[in-house]
């Protein structure tokens, strides 16, 4: 084998060339070595990660050690002694074999296929921004929907309130219809009764019932007006996204289940766990979700927990004032009736008392009779020549009677004062039976007014019960009150009036 022999050191006498001559030669082979290495290091730079780190003093396997240890799984302890194997945070690719995720790596320089890598990413950010416009209108769709079921919701309610509303204006012709038709009532029925404070009472409930619902008649109409400008705002800005998308080749229901959403206004809604959701992202003016689109979605957001808040409150009150109007009405109606018994009872005793009086009357119309001819009897006939002999005051006893002092008979005075006093007795009872007449009379036409209110007070229920049928509309019971003529004579002035 050679043997290499090292090199013989000259020393400096031994020397022939001259020392500036040999400085020179070292101090070109220096900077030569110190411009190699530094470019050794640049172009090794150049390749490694930025946040490679290598220390001069510590070795180069150490180094590489502790800088790969934050890749390495963590280990974590389960319930049971077990043990679960995680990959750690953050982006990186996933070495599942190795039990490493390693950082992404980023070349400082431009690499061979930059041209090919600046166009996949131009087409990545093309598609990205295409996949966020999508999503943006299927959110911005999705949500025009619903506000379109709010829209919906909101008029069959409308409907609903108006067809209460209608229901509040015919219970108040109703009203109004009862009030004048009691109006034909006698006078001496019209005396004000619970009757008549239950018919005012449910004249000012049904107004506040009415205004109550005008209210939320009014109420829902800016509502749906509202609704309706959100409704154009969304299709305004669901189209001007779209124009960013060429191809959709999804439905938007899909691309919104992969946003991990079914509903982007009801929040309440949680995600579904099967599928990792899209993050909304922050408002962009020059992004896919401009601060309009966030703004739209706000409002849409906000006027469906509003329009939600409002259907519940329009329906609630319909319900209440649809108990409180049969309330009303059934509590009328048992008045009404309550009247009409009344009524019965009282026409039932009058009824009785004039059932007695006919035979009182008759009795004294036959005394009467009886006293007239009696009396008739006792003054005898009209002329003397008709008179019996027994009964002449000049026949031949009384004169022999009579012609000694102070035996003058008293037959003649008495029958005066007998006569006299029958009289009497025949004018108290032509009074007595006068009084009598007159007060069947007053008697009869007060039964009368009390089967005319009675008759009144039926009628009056029955127009309730029939008016307030379902069937019923506003328009026939508004005709019922136009047909009706105030200025007709009541019925019971043209009968018999009492003296």
């Amino acid at each position: 084998m050679p043997v290499l022999i090292p090199p013989v050191e000259h020393s400096e006498n031994t020397r022939v060339g001259a020392a500036a001559w040999h400085q020179e030669a070292r101090a070109k082979m220096q900077a030569a070595r110190q411009l190699t290495k530094r470019c050794g290091q640049e172009a090794v730079t150049m390749w490694q990660p930025k946040d490679s780190v290598l220390h001069p003093h510590v070795a180069h396997h150490l180094c590489r050690a502790a800088y790969i240890q934050p890749w390495r799984f963590h280990v974590e302890m389960i319930k049971g002694g077990g043990t679960l194997e995680k990959p750690p945070p953050g982006e990186g690719v996933t070495l599942w074999m190795s039990k490493m995720k390693p950082p992404v790596w980023q070349a400082r320089l431009p690499l061979p296929l930059t041209r090919d890598a600046l166009a996949l990413q131009t087409a990545e950010l093309v598609h990205a921004h295409a996949r966020g416009a999508r999503l943006t209108a299927a959110r911005l769709a999705h949500v025009q929907q619903q506000v379109n079921g709010q829209l919906l919701l909101m008029q069959r309610q409308r409907e609903a309130t108006d067809h209460r509303l209608s229901e509040v204006r015919k219970s108040l012709l109703i009203n109004q219809q009862s009030v004048k038709l009691r109006g034909y009532r006698p006078t001496s029925e019209k005396v004000p009764d619970k009757a008549d404070s239950l018919l005012t009472w449910e004249k000012e409930e049904l107004k506040n019932m009415k205004r109550k619902m005008e209210t939320d008649m009014e109420k829902s109409e800016a509502m749906l007006k509202t609704l309706a400008s959100c409704q154009d705002k969304l299709a305004f800005c669901c189209k001007e996204r779209l124009q960013a998308v060429g191809l959709m080749n999804q439905p938007l229901a899909k691309v919104l289940s992969q946003a991990g959403r079914r509903s982007w206004v009801n929040l309440s809604r949680v995600s579904t766990p099967q599928i990792q959701g899209q993050k909304m992202p922050p408002p962009d003016p020059v992004g896919t979700y401009t601060p309009e689109c966030a703004a739209a979605l706000h409002e849409a957001k906000r006027l469906f927990m509003e329009s939600k808040d409002t259907l519940q409150e329009m329906a609630k009150n319909v319900e209440d004032i649809r108990e409180r109007q049969q309330q009303t009405s059934d509590r009328v109606c048992v008045s009404l009736a309550q009247k009409m018994r009344e009524t019965s009872k009282l026409k039932e005793r009058m009824n009785m008392t004039l059932g007695l009086m006919r035979g009182t009357i008759h009795r004294c119309t036959k005394f009467n009779q009886e006293m007239y001819i009696t009396r008739d009897l006792i003054k005898g006939p009209l002329l003397k020549h008709h008179l019996e002999t027994r009964e002449k005051l000049d026949r031949p006893l009384v004169r022999v009677f009579q012609r000694h002092v102070g035996t003058q008979l008293p037959e003649a005075k008495r029958l005066a004062q007998n006569t006299d006093k029958l009289q009497r007795h025949i004018s108290h009872l032509e009074k007595n039976l006068k009084g009598l007449l007159a007060t069947r009379k007053n008697l009869t036409y007060s039964l009368n007014c009390k089967k005319i209110g009675h008759d009144v007070d039926q009628d009056v229920v029955r127009l309730r019960l029939r008016q307030r049928h379902p069937h019923v509309c506003y328009q026939q019971a508004q005709g019922l009150v136009n047909d009706w003529d105030p200025r007709t004579p009541a019925r019971v002035e043209a009968r018999a009036t009492p003296e």
